[in-house]
This record gives structure tokens, sequence and C-alpha cells, in this order.
């Protein structure tokens, strides 16, 4: 049978939507797969092929130990509802095979929908009736519910299912009768179209067609807050481009959710696209109306960068007394000097230093007060105007990239080492005072900060060591993430590498880098399996590291091969010693016993055992290498 689903609501915000599709598709249909589509009014659910009933069961239920009697054994059965008889005997138990009716789908729908509906889970929920009614994102208006041509009975808060839905709020039907089949039909009749990859499509292709520059984000966020969108141009007088392209797309973007229109890349035109919710506009109201709106937001961001520039970045540094960073770790003017601070202590030159002494100076300007997106940028852009060197309006325009793994990073050194200082800043003040994250709770982005360093530290190949930044469990965790999530490394490897010393990252990845190229020869598994041995045969005897190896000590034959295949052996030509060392390290252990009686012959053998395995550590700790012989 077909099922139907529609809870219709006042506007969903457009960024919860998703989620809830997500949880939506995870309902229990009795086994049928569920289709969800959204609109800002309304969750969807479709499904086909389900049951008319539940199949009838048989379930076995133990009962009382025979040894407690026949009266245990009585009760137990006036419990099931049955007599003595349907009861036997298993080992010392009396069991009951019970048999359990199937149920109509549709009555068990309507005792478990509601429960679904209202267990949707919103950052946010809301009551619109009596307190203590129940909670949803937004009131909700109408319920569609339907199994095959049957409504499913239920209600919330006073709205019975039925199967009426509404349409578009201006120019649909406020009564439609759908069913399985009609509804996608039905609902565009009345200027709502279901399916958001249509509506998707729909955005794009018109958009695309006016010559507006896509913005990935925007199509989604346009796509949730239209139910049967259009794309119209319009235009802006020409003066407005003397404003940098950064304010104007942002206002555009963020602020009224317009795409920008281009001339070439990063030259913008003076027209813009919006998307309407209706079909057309033949008037040209709607045109005028944005026109009009976005003139005044263009004046406002005017009028914002002519106060602004009244007075310089380098002046305003010391009006960050009065802006708050956090209230247990002071102002932005303590967090300024602190990372300037940093910034030296990582060995930035003068415009490091100078970039990092403006950086967060653009909070107290109007422009980043109105745009908060634009703080960093605004800096940088104002660091250009007020003739600031281009290093230095570089690095505090990009230092707050890269905002997430997807971003590039800083595309100068100054900008690098300035981002770095600025996140390692927050890092370590924030730990100071024990606010870190928990579970999926990270209120100050710490965890996006400290993947960010790592970014930063592997692609642009900085020297710094992670024991001279931040070296705790936190960091190391995120240095995993990135090069098991983003780089695509398996986990045994990266355990491996992060077993010996992390040093500087980028010198971590050329060590990753190499452990799985040399892991697809056939000499690798088994020499990876004899260093396990090594280090077992060291853990056992209890070893303690001699300073040397004594060569007179040797015999000749497979022990002193080993000592002149590990002498010969150098960081440069670990990879190519693979195949050459597998056979040598095979012939010591056949040939070789490591433990014999002479205590200063036993000595030398552990030594020379050690010295190989240390010297293949520089690399890797390869016992935490998984082999076929560990999953065994």
């Amino acid at each position: 049978m077909n099922f139907l689903l529609e809870i219709g609501t006042e506007e969903i915000p457009h960024w919860m939507i998703p989620s809830a599709l997500a949880q939506l598709e995870k309902l229990d249909l009795f086994g049928a797969t569920p289709k969800v589509d959204a609109t800002p009014r309304r969750l969807v659910v479709r499904a086909e092929g389900l049951p008319d009933r539940t199949p009838d069961q048989e379930q076995l239920v133990k009962g009382p130990p025979i040894s407690a009697g026949e009266k245990a054994a009585l009760g137990f059965a006036k419990k099931q509802g049955v007599d003595l008889s349907a009861m036997q005997k298993a080992g010392d138990y009396y069991e009951l095979r019970k048999k359990i009716q199937g149920r109509p789908v549709r009555d068990l729908l309507a005792e478990s929908l509601p429960t679904s509906i209202l267990g949707i889970q919103w950052p946010k929920t809301m009551y619109w009736g009596a307190k203590g009614s129940p909670r949803f994102i937004r009131p909700i208006r109408w319920i569609v519910a339907l199994l095959g041509d049957e409504i499913i009975p239920f209600e919330i808060a006073g709205v019975k299912s039925g199967d009426t839905s509404r349409g578009h709020r201006i120019l649909g039907k406020s009564q439609i009768k759908v069913d399985y089949g009609s509804v996608e039909r039905e609902l565009r009749a009345n200027k709502v179209i279901l399916g958001a990859a249509e509506r998707r499509n729909k955005i794009e292709t018109e958009a695309k067609s006016l010559g507006a520059t896509l913005d990935p984000d925007l199509v989604e966020t346009l796509t949730y807050i239209t139910e049967y969108p259009a794309a119209i141009k319009g235009d802006f007088d020409p003066a407005y481009l003397q404003l940098p392209a950064e304010v104007l797309t942002t206002v555009m973007r963020h602020h009224q959710k317009y795409f920008a229109v281009e001339t070439n890349p990063g030259v913008l035109a003076p027209h813009f696209v919006a998307v309407m919710n209706i079909p057309a506009d033949p008037d040209g109201e709607v045109k005028k109306g944005n026109e009009r709106v976005l003139k005044a937001r263009f004046n406002d961001a005017r009028f914002f960068w002519e106060v602004d520039q009244k007075k310089k970045l380098a002046d305003r540094v010391e009006d960050l007394s009065h802006v708050t960073f956090q209230a247990k770790l002071g102002t932005y003017l303590e967090k300024t000097h602190r990372v300037v601070a940093l910034v030296k202590e990582l060995g930035g030159d003068e415009n490091a230093q100078r970039a990092a002494l403006l950086s967060k100076a653009d909070l107290t300007t109007e422009m980043v007060k109105e745009f908060t997106d634009l703080q960093g940028i605004v800096g940088g852009l104002y660091a250009k105007a007020q003739g600031e060197p281009e290093a230095v309006s570089k690095a505090i325009y990009e230092h707050y990239k890269p905002l997430s793994m997807e971003d590039s990073i800083p595309s100068t050194t100054a900008g690098q080492i300035l981002a770095i200082a600025d996140k390692l800043d927050n890092l370590r003040e924030f730990f100071r005072i024990d606010m870190v994250p928990t579970g999926s709770k990270d209120p100050f982005a710490l965890r996006r900060a400290a993947q960010g360093i790592v970014k930063m530290l592997v692609e642009a190949k900085l020297p710094y060591p992670l024991k001279s930044l931040m070296d705790n469990d936190f960091m190391r965790e995120r240095i995993q993430y990135y090069f098991r999530e983003i780089q695509g490394f398996k986990y045994d490897e990266v355990n491996a590498v992060m077993a010996s010393e992390i040093g500087a990252l980028s010198n971590l990845e050329e060590r990753l880098k190499w452990l799985a190229r040399v892991r697809q020869t056939p000499d690798f598994e088994p020499l990876a399996a004899s260093f396990k041995r090594i280090n077992n045969i060291l853990k056992q005897a209890n070893f303690k590291p001699n300073e040397k190896i004594e060569i007179g000590l040797l015999e000749e034959g497979p022990e002193r091969e080993l000592y002149e295949t590990y002498w010969q052996t150098s960081f440069e030509t670990l990879a190519e010693s693979i195949s050459t060392l597998r056979p040598v390290v095979d012939r010591f252990f056949d040939k070789v016993m490591v433990n014999v009686p002479d205590e200063k012959l036993r000595a030398n053998r552990l030594t020379l055992l050690h010295n190989l395995l240390l010297k293949f550590s520089t690399i890797a700790d390869f016992s935490e290498i998984v082999t076929s012989g560990d999953q065994k």
C-alpha cells in the first residue's frame, strides 16, 4: 500500500530543514523506504509497498522453573491468559509458545506517527497553544496522513489528520484534496513545487541565464525559503562600484539573498539577480522593490566606509580595550598584545608584526558592526586604503583563513604566521581557563581553529614542531583527523607515524607518504612483523639501551650482515632498503639466537636489534601497523 504524510506548518527556518528530512528518512514504515521532500511550509514523506497488516507471530515466553511447582506454573499461565495445558516443559523450565496476532498497519501508524512527528529534533521549539501543549519548530496548521485511500486518524495540538493540503500562501487554494498519486500534481497546480531538487535546478538555471555568479550556499538557502522560485534581474547605480566588491557582494548575498553579476571573474557589474517566491513579475513591481531596498543598503555601506576612513586602524587599536574578547580572558587589546608576541616568537617579520597589531582593529568600525561576516576582510581593505604595505593588508585580510577544510590557507608567509598565532592564542587561552570542547559542543570553534593550524602547517610546509605550539591530546586528535579524513591515509599508518616523534607536520606528511608507498611492496608486511618481534624481544628482556655496538662480538654470517645493512641504511635510502633488509632480518632470526647465556653477547645482540628498530622508528612505530597476522 502507498503511504503519504504531509506536516503543514508556518515557515520553517531554511537551515533546519535538511536535518529534519534526515530524521524522517529513518521513519519505521514496516519495511518500506521513505522518500522525503520539503518546502518552507511542509515536510512530506511518501513510501510504497507498506503491508495492510503485520503478520501473525509466535513468541517463546520463558516461564518459572519446574522445581517451583504447579502453583507457580498456574500463576504464570493466568498472567499470560492461557490454560496450564498450553504450557510446555523445556529442560528445567516451563515455556509458552504464544501466538501474537498481526494488527492493521493503519492502526499502528495512527499510534506511532504523533510521537514520530513530535520527536523530530530541532535546535529550538515553541508552544503555539496553551502552556504544556506539544512543542514543534513552528505551529502545525494541517496534517495529511493516508495509507492507500484511507486516512490514518490521529491528532496533534488540536489539528486532526486528513486528506486536505494547502497550496502557495498567496497564489494557491487553502483547501486541496490530495492522495499519494496526486499530491505533487495538485500542489504544482497551486504554485508549489514539492521537490527540492527541482526547485534547486530551476533557481540555478534561471539565475545563470541572467548572468548570476552562483553561490552554492545561497542556492541551498533559496531552495528552502521558496515554494515556487523564479529569478529576476535588477540593476543598481554603477557609482556604487567604487565600494570594494567584497562589501557589495556581502550586502547582496548575506543581507538580501541576491546573486552578484560579474563582467569578468572578480569584476562586478551594476546588476543583481533576485529569486522571488512567485512565478513572474509582469509589471516589474518586485524588481523595483528589490532595487529600492538594495539602494538603501548600499547607501548604508557607503556611509560606513566614509565614516570609518576618518580614523585609521592604527588609531583604533587602543579602542579595543573597550571590546570584550571573553569575560574571563579580557579585551581584544589584551589578545592583540598576545598575538603580536606570538608572531615574534614564530619568527614573523616587521610586516607580520604590524599586521598582528592591526588585525582586530576593524572590530571597532561601523562596517564590521553592521556586516560582521566582513571582519578581517574590512581590516585588510582599510589597511590598503590607508597606505599600509601590501604584505600587511593582505595578512590582515586573510588571517581568519582557513574557515573550513575546503577553504584555502593564507597566501603569504606573514598571513600564515598571523593566522596561526591568532588561532593558537584562542586555543591556549580557552584551554587555560578550562573552556574546552565537549562532545558536540564547541561554542568558541576551537576544533576549527586547531584544524586550521594543522592545515596551514602541512600545506605551507612551516617548520614549527608541534611541541613548540601546543602538544596535547586535543591537538593530536585534530592531526589524526586531518591525515585520516582529509588526506585519506589509513588509521594504522597515522598511528604508526604519530607514535614516533611528530616534529614538524610537513615532515610527518612526508613520512606518511613514504609509509603508504612502501606498504604496497611485498617485503613490507613481513618486515613490519619482524619489527614487532624485535619490539617484543626487547620488552621481554627489559632491555636498557647501550651506547654502541661492540663490533668485535659480532659473529660472521647473518649477524654481521645485519649490522652492515643497518650501518649502510640512512633515512634517504630507507625506502629502497626495504627489499634488501627483509631477507637479512629473516636470516638473522633463522640462524642467530638472541637470548644466549653469554651476557655480553646477549646484550650486544639486543643493542643491534634496538638500534635497527630505533633507526626505523624515526619514521614510524611499525608495531602500530596492522598486518594480516594481526587480523587472524
